[in-house]
């Protein structure tokens, strides 16, 4: 059994969640061996980021990258939207930063409000 730690983002995104969702998603962690992280497979994989490699996890909505940071722990990176733009971004080893990653929601959900906000024209009067 590993134990995990998770960055801001990750917390972040389970701090969304209430208790029992956040149980569902973290759950398979807790089923993964040394063995299967050395021959990842489905839902598990790995690829690199740099110097780093990172595992890839489906978990129900959510994909969940983390590495491995000793014989004993892992790190939870990111916890993603299976469907989102920053998912795929990483997903594809797109250039994208942690600091991309944590403002991206932030910045997309206050353009969709702007837009909520705006009123379409009025027509002019005949």
């Amino acid at each position: 059994m590993f134990q995990v730690s998770f960055s801001e983002q990750s917390m972040g995104e389970l701090n969304k969640l209430g208790t029992l969702a956040q149980m569902d998603v973290i759950e398979p962690l807790s089923n993964l061996t040394a063995a299967a992280l050395k021959k990842p497979r489905e839902p598990l994989g790995s690829f690199r980021r740099g110097s780093k490699t990172l595992f890839r996890l489906r978990s129900g909505p959510f994909r969940i990258y983390f590495e491995k940071t000793s014989d004993d722990t892992l790190r939870v990176d990111y916890l993603l939207h299976t469907n989102s733009l920053e998912d795929f971004l990483l997903r594809n080893k797109l250039p994208v930063s942690e600091a991309q990653l944590v403002k991206q929601d932030s910045k997309i959900l206050r353009y969709l409000e702007s837009l909520a906000k705006k009123t379409p024209p009025k027509p002019p009067k005949k």
